[in-house]
């Protein structure tokens, strides 16, 4: 019997059954052999990709910090950047570096990009910059609107002076490379200045730069919109607790009516910084354009507390070890007045220091009471002296002045015996400074002179009258190239008949961290029975040069010097020697700490010396 054809149906269950048995062997292990190739055929769509760019070299940085295509190459995820995005990449990059390049002042450069594999078959991409002619600043109009044009129109006004210096100052003149930091720059300085001479609501109403690409020149245009002139008006205090209003009142040199200037009231702010009775205190006005006319200055302080009691423990090139006692009190006896005492124990110099100074009193003046006594050995030499002190001080942005009545007693002991004398004298010392800091000067300068005159009570020595001139001078001079000089030069004399007993704190001696270095503290002097004295003529000068150690390090700098000086009875007995050497500096946030390594000529030996701070 002939079997019978499998029907139609029987026939689609034979194939499905067949696919799906396919379908499984294909994920047997066996069937996995073709992966390796799979994942081959991938890898060579991923490219990990070298960037070389030929420009000039101070546009090669700029290139290649921006442009995508140098910046992704060392990305952590290079590897998932295929062939299709690096072409894409490449595209970009002429247009993007020629972008880059016109906010160098670049506005015509020629950008070309070619791809070429390495030895080790690394694609290679080539960035080939022609940058062509930089263009030029060729005009600059500066204009103004508002209240500073208004008043500009009088001829002789601060507000016309004001204009006319922003013209003349402007920081991109005719002549100079375009640059786009540059031109940003230039507006912001310019805006914060006109803000902080009075319109601190003062805006760009409209700023351009037109660009000439085909002659390589740039035309800059901006409108000022001044806003109105502000005046001071009343100062509103806050964080007062234990001192009167008006100690804060006296510091500030302005009054109602007065134009706003930013520098006024940073150094009212300064003034209270520096006063000793706040931890902190801030001066800002209140810029609201309703007040213009009178807008209120808002003053914050946080005082400091009423006691304060310091125990420290030192060493000085000049003194030798200490240990030191300071004392303050900031109202004693419920009275507006600052009570100081300072004590010092150390092997060469046993002393205190007492000072009763009121708060600020008008005029920036405060009266002062004051006294010291010390024990000073010196070499082979002891000093013990006294001296009491009433007068009063001012201190201004840039000036000092203290004016005093003096009693002074001094008496020496050496080998030659011991001398005593006294002295009565009316004083005065002034102070100018002209720097770009006080702590940490580096350009101006500041003078320093005193005067005396007074009248010699000795018991052993003849009575008589005497006057006493000082003078310090000291440059700071910044070189360029991160090279900073400065200079010293000072000079003392003190008149009288040469059998008047003057005292000792009186007369002059050299040597010492901040006089000749390289010799010992007050160390240098006339001889006077195979002994040191001291001198009524001096005068000492030094010369250094310095530079920070390391772009790395801007705060710590080295030294070369030069100092050379002495003291005499008369000027032509004056007979300087000399030191030189090296040393460090260290810029901290409380003035310069100096070490110094010096050779004395005279001497003929090394001496290291220590100081913090500035001597003025």
């Amino acid at each position: 019997m002939t079997p019978a054809a499998p029907r139609p149906a029987l026939r689609a269950g034979l194939a499905a059954l067949a696919c799906a048995a396919l379908a499984g062997c294909a994920a047997l292990p066996f069937g996995r052999e073709a992966a390796p190739d799979d994942k081959a055929a991938a890898a060579s769509s991923r490219a990990q990709y070298r960037v070389e760019v030929e420009a000039p070299d101070e546009l090669r940085k700029l290139l290649t910090d921006y442009l995508d295509l140098a910046r992704f190459q060392n990305a952590p995820d290079t590897e998932a950047i295929d062939t299709t995005e690096l072409t894409r990449l490449a595209a970009a990059a002429p247009a993007q570096a020629r972008t880059l390049l016109e906010t160098e002042g670049y506005f015509a450069a020629e950008v070309q990009t070619s791809r070429a594999a390495s030895p080790d078959g690394v694609p290679v991409v080539r960035v080939k910059v022609n940058p062509g002619p930089r263009s030029i600043i060729r005009s600059v109009e500066f204009a103004a609107r508002g209240e500073l044009q208004t008043q500009a129109t009088q001829a002789g006004s601060e507000a016309a002076s004001l204009l006319e210096r922003l013209r003349r100052d402007w920081p991109l003149p005719v002549g100079q490379p375009f640059r786009q930091p540059a031109w940003t720059a230039a507006k912001t300085t310019t805006l914060a200045r006109v803000r902080a001479e009075g319109y601190p609501a003062a805006t760009w109403q409209s700023t351009a730069a037109k660009v000439d690409a085909t002659d390589q020149a740039v035309e800059l245009a901006l409108e000022l919109d001044s806003g109105a002139l502000y005046r001071l008006g009343a100062l509103r205090i806050e964080g007062l607790q234990r001192y009167d209003a008006s100690t804060v009142r006296q510091l500030a040199t302005f009054g109602p009516g007065t134009p706003y200037s930013e520098t006024l009231l940073l150094d009212f702010q300064e003034r209270l910084q520096k006063l000793g009775l706040f931890e902190s205190a801030s001066v800002e006005l209140d810029a609201d354009p309703a007040g213009a006319t009178a807008a209120p200055v808002l003053v914050r302080v946080r005082e400091l507390t009423l006691q304060q009691a310091t125990i420290g423990v030192g060493i000085s090139a000049n003194t030798g070890p200490r240990v030191t006692l300071e004392h303050r009190h900031r109202r004693p006896f419920d009275i507006d007045w600052v009570a100081s005492n300072k004590f010092e124990i150390g092997s060469s110099l046993q002393s205190w220091q007492g000072e009763l100074i009121s708060h600020p009193l008008e005029g920036l003046y405060r009266n002062l009471v004051s006294g010291t006594a010390e024990r000073l050995r010196s070499g082979e030499e002891t000093r013990t002296s006294w001296n009491a002190r009433v007068g009063r001080t001012q201190d201004t942005p840039r000036i000092e002045r203290l004016y005093f009545a003096e009693l002074t007693h001094s008496r020496v002991d050496n080998i030659a015996g011991a001398t005593s004398s006294n002295a009565l004298s009316a004083n005065y010392h002034w102070v100018f400074r002209d720097v770009d800091s006080a702590l940490l000067p580096t350009d101006g300068y500041t003078l320093s002179l005193q005067t005396a005159l007074g009248r010699a009570l000795n018991s052993t020595e003849e009575n008589g009258p005497f006057a006493r001139g000082y003078a310090r001078y000291t440059l700071y001079q910044p070189l360029g190239a991160s090279w900073y000089a400065s200079a010293r030069v000072e000079a003392g004399q003190v008149f009288a008949r040469d059998a008047v007993g003057v005292p000792d704190t009186l007369l002059f001696r050299a040597g010492g961290d901040d006089s000749v270095r390289g010799y010992g503290y007050r160390t240098l002097g006339p001889l006077v029975d195979g002994a040191v004295a001291s001198g009524r003529t001096m005068f000492t000068g030094s010369a250094e040069i310095a530079r920070p150690v390391s772009a790395k390090m801007p705060a710590v700098w080295w030294a070369v010097f030069v100092d050379a000086g002495n003291a005499a009875q008369r000027w032509t007995d004056l007979k300087p020697v000399y030191g030189y050497g090296v040393g460090l500096r260290w810029r901290s946030p409380v003035g310069p700490l100096r070490v110094d390594l010096a050779y004395g000529e005279e001497a003929k030996a090394f001496r290291m010396h220590l100081s913090v701070g500035i001597a003025f």
